[in-house]
C-alpha cells in the first residue's frame, strides 16, 4: 500500500527527462533529446529538485554539474528505465518506421571500418534512426554500456564483466608501419632495427595498446615510445620521412600511401585478437539494439567492405 501510495505522488514522465538531463548535463539538449521545449524541461527540473530534495544539477561557470546525488541516481535509473521500456514495448522493431537514437561508441579506427556502409544503410533502410557516436578509452566504453549512457561499443574488450554481452566482428593481427626509405632494400623489419628505433604509440587517456607491450615483455624487450596520441586517421601520416615505427591493427593501414609507407610484419610474435561489439546483458531483448547489431555484423561479413 505504502508503495502504491509513493507511485501516485510521481509523475514517472518526470524519470525520463531526469534520465536525459543527468546524460546531457544541458537543459537545451535535453529538451532537444525529448522533443521537448526548453521552459517544459526546466519546470520538470525544478519538480524534480523538490521532489528529490536535492539540487540535481549546479551550475559552474558556464555548465551545469551533476551533484553527488544526481551521480548516484544516474546508473539506476537508467536501468529502471530500461526495465520499464522492455516491459511496455512489443519485441518488435520495423526499421522503415522506426524512430530511434542510438548512443554507440567506437574509436575512429572502428569508424572508417564501417561507419560509412553503416550509415548508407539506415539512410536507405531506417531513415528515422540516429546515431550518436562518441570516442572513449577501452575503459570508458565499457563503463558507459554498464552506467546506460551507451547503447553499444565496438573494440577490443579481452576482461569484460559479468553484466556485458559480446559478439565477435572479426580477428584482427598487427602490423608494423614504416617509411620505405628508412628499411634496406630486402623491406624486412628485424627485431634489432624494431628495438632501437622510436615508436608512435596510440593511446587514448592512458589505454594504450596493452597486447603490444605484452608480447614485448614474453621476450624481455621493449621499445621507446616517442610519440603517443589517440587519433588514428593522422598516425600513417607521422611515419612518413620518419625513422619511426608504428604498430597497429592490419585493417587501420589499408588506405595508406604505398608508395611512400611499408605495412610489414612484426618481428616478434603478437597474439591475434577480436574486435567486438558489446552491450548490457539487460538489453538482450531490445529487438531494435538486435536490428542494429545485425547491420553492423552485415557490413563487416557480407563483402561490401
Amino acid at each position: 500500500m505504502q508503495l502504491m501510495n509513493d507511485l501516485r505522488r510521481i509523475d514517472l514522465n518526470l524519470l525520463v527527462i531526469l534520465d536525459a538531463l543527468l546524460s546531457e548535463q544541458h537543459v537545451t539538449r535535453a529538451a532537444e533529446r525529448l522533443h521537448l521545449s526548453q521552459p517544459a524541461v526546466s519546470h520538470a527540473l525544478a519538480r524534480l529538485r523538490d521532489l528529490l530534495g536535492d539540487p540535481l544539477l549546479v551550475r559552474q561557470g558556464g555548465a551545469l554539474v551533476a551533484t553527488a546525488r544526481a551521480l548516484e541516481l544516474a546508473a539506476p535509473l537508467a536501468e529502471a528505465l530500461a526495465h520499464v521500456q522492455a516491459l511496455l514495448a512489443p519485441n518488435r522493431f520495423d526499421p522503415a518506421t522506426a524512430k530511434r537514437r542510438f548512443r554507440v561508441a567506437m574509436s575512429d579506427y572502428g569508424a572508417a571500418i564501417f561507419l560509412p556502409q553503416l550509415v548508407r544503410t539506415l539512410r536507405r533502410e531506417a531513415p528515422g534512426i540516429d546515431l550518436q557516436v562518441v570516442q572513449a578509452s577501452r575503459e570508458g566504453m565499457v563503463d558507459g554500456v554498464l552506467n546506460g549512457d551507451l547503447d553499444l561499443a565496438a573494440g577490443v574488450f579481452p576482461d569484460t564483466p559479468a553484466e556485458l554481452r559480446t559478439t565477435p566482428l572479426f580477428e584482427e593481427h598487427y602490423t608494423c608501419l614504416v617509411d620505405r626509405d628508412s628499411l634496406p632494400d630486402s623491406g624486412v623489419l628485424d627485431l634489432p632495427t624494431y628495438l632501437s628505433r622510436p615508436h608512435v604509440l596510440l593511446e587514448m587517456r592512458g589505454s594504450g595498446t596493452p597486447e603490444i607491450e605484452r608480447a614485448l615483455k614474453a621476450i624481455r624487450e621493449r621499445r621507446h615510445v616517442a610519440i603517443s596520441l589517440p587519433h588514428w586517421g593522422v598516425a600513417p601520416r607521422l611515419i612518413q620521412g620518419t625513422d619511426l615505427i608504428l604498430t597497429v591493427s592490419s585493417r587501420g593501414v589499408l588506405a595508406i600511401d604505398q608508395e611512400q609507407l611499408l605495412a610489414v610484419p612484426p618481428p616478434f610474435h603478437i597474439p591475434t585478437f577480436a574486435f567486438e561489439l558489446a552491450w548490457h546483458a539487460r538489453r538482450g531483448g531490445d529487438a531494435g539494439l538486435q536490428w542494429l547489431s545485425g547491420q553492423v555484423r552485415g557490413v563487416l561479413c557480407d563483402g561490401r567492405l
